[in-house]
């Protein structure tokens, strides 16, 4: 069979609004090529039996990052295992945001809650000369992370150590970037999402905030002067996020994703006041 009548046949199988996508990420990667390489040249015979069983396990809902192996985040191939939430375009919001407010540029970079290593391993990307520390409780994560630095060239600048968010650490940073969970317990998800990504990656209490209450006391410590933080936040929490920072001493300010949703607080310690 050829590529074009397979994925056709393919798409039709797993349904939905990706469906053509998938099914051309499915088939680049049993080729070995990129799918843009795939798409100016489709014209080529295929393993039907082996594009079969990806696009089976895509249909009965297993994410296509878990089915290959990877994902791309800001221009970076990633290894992506259940053991870590799947990078997503949404997360590229806090790289877009710090590269707009983080002046002068960052020689010292902190990824709480670093997961695959997505966000630091971009910020690195995007910063020759500084190096960044990844922190998080799963030692599987850990382990995908330092993959991933290596996988892209930054182990050198990267390094990656457990913890409880930023207990206990003794260093300052100039920018401070994360994507906690942030998801209330009694939220719906879909089932691709619940059943194949880490819990402790996805739910945050009753509210979706309780990371957030752990995280903010501790930043103002780990920030130098003039340092920025970006949180990743759920697109209805800004306000909540706003009324937090103030509590614990920072100026903030919302930004959005592509769709135009609150994606990302942006943290600085306020000024103080002079007395009255």
């Amino acid at each position: 069979m050829h590529a074009i009548a397979a994925l056709n046949a393919a798409a039709s199988r797993i349904g939905g609004d990706t469906a053509r996508l998938d099914a051309e990420v499915l088939l680049a990667h049993l080729l070995g090529i990129s799918r843009g390489a795939l798409l100016l040249h489709p014209d080529r015979r295929i393993d039907v039996q082996a594009y079969d069983l990806l696009v089976e396990r895509r249909a009965k809902g297993e994410p296509v990052a878990h089915i290959t192996g990877s994902r791309e985040f800001w221009s970076l191939d990633l290894k992506v295992t259940p053991d870590v939430l799947i990078p997503r375009p949404d997360s590229e919001t806090l790289i877009d945001v710090a590269l707009r407010l983080c002046q002068p540029a960052p020689t010292r970079i902190l990824d709480l809650g670093t997961g695959s290593g997505a966000l630091l391993l971009a910020a690195l990307s995007e910063w020759p000369d500084a190096s960044g520390l990844g922190i998080d409780a799963s030692p599987a994560a850990l382990a995908v992370a330092s993959e991933n630095a290596f996988r892209t060239g930054l182990a050198d600048r990267a390094r990656f150590m457990p913890g409880n968010w930023g207990q206990g650490l003794d260093q300052r940073f100039d920018l401070i970037i994360s994507n906690p969970p942030y998801i209330a317990e009694t939220e719906t998800l879909s089932a691709e999402v619940r059943e194949n990504e880490p819990a402790s990656a996805l739910f945050a209490g009753a509210d979706g905030l309780d990371d957030y209450r752990r995280i903010l006391p501790q930043l103002a410590d780990l920030m130098q002067p003039g340092a920025l933080a970006l949180l990743e936040i759920g697109h209805s929490q800004g306000p909540a996020l706003l009324d937090l920072a103030a509590q614990h001493g920072f100026s903030a300010s919302l930004h959005p994703d592509l769709a135009g949703r609150d994606r990302c607080v942006a943290l600085r310690v306020a000024p103080l006041q002079p007395p009255a």
